[in-house]
């Protein structure tokens, strides 16, 4: 990707989109080079502010990894065929192909966040006030994890950095890529602590410590990383709520392109797309906390959770997440710790809602002894359930071991956009 120069404010510089692998130079002589917009702190704070509503608002990544999913296995069902890339999604197989835009806007979109993620954290060593740096550095890292994050749980292989004709790498790598991105960032934090003056130029709602301990968490299971993902998941506080906060001008996406509209996708009913054997339980109190039922209007189940309104905060993980990240890795890991996998997974059973900083909650009792397949199917289960429409539901069936039919693909087919520009494209998957 070409050095270009930035013809927008410097508030949305992270919010431009790429859509293929290079980008061409449109030079206006008389707008700031990115080189000297990202020179000072305000410049800095303003781009990293900036990645995080390239992310989160409107169609872009949270949408997106949503929807894909969700399509991809069955939480959602589709209201209304005319919505293209979402039909594609729906029907999945030999339907979906690079043209797809909603997965060609995760590709870009992920990519261009990662580098502007990378100018960021660049120049922000250059900083005097080191306190600062740090701040952005790790806040920064948070959206380049999560782009990062997205891009592995959807194609085998992933892009070896950005530019053009870049080499790809297997996705797992990406994984680590991610982490070892987060492990920079909490060492800049432990030696030298975020400076509330910059908490105070960021949107309210995501703690940033908590935040990138859970993506480490995150990463190193999807990595298969059992003991790294345990000990990353023992260092979240689990009474601290981490969210990307909506309002009037930046809405919840969900809210906005789904639930208002009620014209693209909805849940697609009390089972949340689970098979027999692995339904939520009749008393479970979280269908009343992810469904609005209504018994008189079609469609009968629609989004309420993190999608009920406008200004409804979503969150970056959940409790429950890590519990169940600390049931799973105790699992697998090389010696297995079934016992103490047993009561990392009861937790989740047995919250109550009001024990929960987001009112998720089973309210269940707690399960007895399982075997060691009965125990990892309950695991994914209460991800399922506990998760449901975060959009990690196809990363978890396939890890898990789940059976083909409970997903329309695997993997995704790289974009057009992507093979058309860039000679080291890999192979499409099979399925």
């Amino acid at each position: 990707m070409k050095r270009k120069l930035f013809n927008i404010p410097v508030l949305a510089l992270a919010v431009a989109l790429t859509t293929g692998s290079c980008v061409k130079d449109y030079v206006d002589p008389g707008r700031a080079t990115e080189d000297q917009l990202l020179k000072d702190v305000k410049g800095l704070t303003g781009a990293a502010t900036g990645l995080q509503r390239s992310y989160s608002v409107d169609r872009t990544n949270l949408y997106n990894r949503v929807t894909a999913s969700g399509l991809l296995t069955n939480e959602l069902f589709l209201l209304n065929q005319g919505n293209t890339a979402e039909y594609q999604l729906s029907v999945g197989g030999d339907e979906l192909d690079g043209r797809n835009t909603l997965l060609a806007g995760i590709w870009s979109r992920s990519n261009k966040i990662i580098r502007d993620a990378d100018m960021i954290i660049t120049n922000a060593a250059n900083l005097d006030d080191q306190s600062v740096a740090s701040a952005i550095v790790a806040y920064t890292t948070i959206f380049k994890a999560l782009a990062i994050g997205d891009l592995a749980m959807f194609w085998e292989q992933i892009p070896n950095g950005t530019g053009e004709n870049v080499t790809f790498i297997p996705r797992k790598e990406g994984y680590a890529r991610a982490i070892a991105a987060i492990d920079q960032a909490l060492a800049g934090i432990a030696a030298n602590p975020i400076s509330s003056t910059f908490l105070n130029t960021i949107p309210a709602g995501i703690d940033i410590p908590n935040t990138l301990q859970a993506l480490k968490a995150r990463y190193a299971l999807f990595a298969e990383d059992y003991e790294l993902a345990l000990s990353a998941a023992q260092e979240v506080d689990l009474g601290v709520a981490s969210v990307f906060n909506y309002d009037n001008l930046a809405q919840n996406p969900i809210f906005s392109q789904v639930t208002s509209t009620n014209n693209i996708w909805q849940p697609i009913d009390d089972t949340l797309g689970l098979p027999e054997g692995l339904q939520p339980d009749e008393d479970d109190k979280r269908i009343d906390f992810y469904l609005d039922i209504n018994e008189e209007i079609a469609p009968r189940f629609r989004v309420g959770g993190f999608g009920d309104a406008l200004d409804r905060p979503w969150p970056v993980y959940l409790p429950g997440e890590i519990m169940l990240i600390k049931a799973e890795a105790y699992a697998r890991q090389s010696t297995p710790d079934y016992a103490n996998a047993l009561i990392e997974l009861n937790r989740v059973v047995t919250k109550s809602p009001e024990a929960d900083v987001f009112g998720v909650g089973a309210d269940l009792s707690p399960l007895e002894s399982l075997s060691p397949e009965g125990l990892l199917a309950a695991i994914y289960k209460q991800r399922s359930i506990e998760l449901f429409m975060s959009g990690l539901r196809l990363e978890d069936s396939r890890r898990l071991g789940r059976p083909q039919e409970e997903r329309k693909r695997n993997f995704m087919n790289y974009p057009f956009a992507e093979r058309d520009q860039n000679p080291n494209t890999p192979a499409d998957p099979a399925f």
